[in-house]
């Protein structure tokens, strides 16, 4: 008797709650979960309570996913691979001396860090950390706890005389790459509805459009983006003709108010009712007839899952 309560003890201990499962591995519990939908990994098992446990035997893989992942290889490439392709991916990772920091020190991922990546033109340790941040959080706490307080960081810095313009270009352009190169696979394996991203004209500010579209795709919604300063009598024709459910725009401090007011009233009237126009960013207006405007990313992140996989959100 005392052996089998004790196998089944072990039985027990070998399952894991998928809370447990992101706390032994440094993976987000909302990552573990796109991953499983979309690459079929990690397998849930389900108690006869209906409650979904993890085998402990996963712990091991999602830690060299994870780790993969910070010398910039894809989910979509590292999640669904065996065993044997995952270690010659991990195999073939550079030599920690050439992108590392110094021995005994982990990459920096706190605002701060990153923001002293950027002063020194850290161009790969900035890239390792802040994937670093992706590997461990979602989308969207990805996002709203690294990528946009570093981006105002540096935004403040550069006004209080302490970082210089070239500082600013170099973060946009390796942050906007590094958005783009996590969206895009999303994208390829979304089948919900499409979304066209944009920005007015005169708006030439595109990393808070980059942040969106990457929320969007990763609830499952199909995306084309334009990028910024879209005419609107080129914007229009191309969302009707695509049939897309919806048009993102993006406004920036630097063009709110009128100067984004009339292309706005412009686009919607330019467009199909059944056509959402979603306005967001620090520009963005509180309310605007027969627009959608979101307040955070979290806000974009809620509306995208009822586009994705509820009724069509009024």
């Amino acid at each position: 008797m005392a052996r089998a309560r004790a196998g089944r003890s072990d039985d027990r201990a070998a399952w894991l709650s998928i809370g447990a499962l992101s706390r032994a591995t440094g993976v987000a519990i909302e990552t573990l979960r796109t991953w499983e939908s979309r690459y079929g990994f990690p397998v849930p098992e389900r108690k006869p309570s209906g409650h979904r446990v993890y085998p402990l035997s996963a712990v091991p893989r999602l830690r060299r996913i994870a780790q993969a992942l910070t010398f910039g290889h894809r989910a979509g490439q590292v999640v669904a691979a065996s065993d044997a392709a995952l270690g010659q991916l991990l195999a073939t990772a550079p030599a920690p001396v050439a992108t590392a920091p110094p021995p005994g020190q982990e990459v920096a991922a706190g605002v701060e860090g990153l923001l002293e990546l950027v002063a020194h033109f850290e161009a790969e340790r900035l890239r390792q950390a802040l994937v670093v941040n992706w590997a461990r959080l979602g989308p969207v706490e990805f996002l709203e706890s690294s990528v946009a307080p570093l981006v105002r960081a540096v935004g403040e810095a550069w006004a209080r005389g302490e970082l210089e313009i070239r500082h600013e270009h170099f973060l946009s352009a390796r942050v906007g790459d590094l958005l783009g190169s996590l969206r895009l696979p999303l994208e390829e394996r979304a089948s919900g509805p499409l979304v066209v991203y944009a920005t007015l004209p005169g708006e030439r500010h595109g990393l808070g459009l980059q942040m969106s579209a990457l929320v969007l795709a990763a609830v499952g919604c199909r995306g084309l983006y334009l990028g910024t300063d879209v005419p609107v009598p080129q914007l229009a024709p191309l969302v009707r003709d695509l049939g897309a459910r919806a048009v993102a725009i993006s406004i920036s401090r630097a063009t709110r108010g009128q100067a984004s007011a009339t292309p706005l009233r412009r686009l919607r009237e330019a467009l199909p009712r059944r056509v959402l126009v979603v306005v967001g960013g620090e520009g963005a207006p509180t309310a605007k007839p027969g627009t959608l405007c979101v307040t955070s990313l979290r806000e974009l992140d809620a509306w995208g899952r009822k586009l994705a996989f509820g009724p069509p959100p009024a």
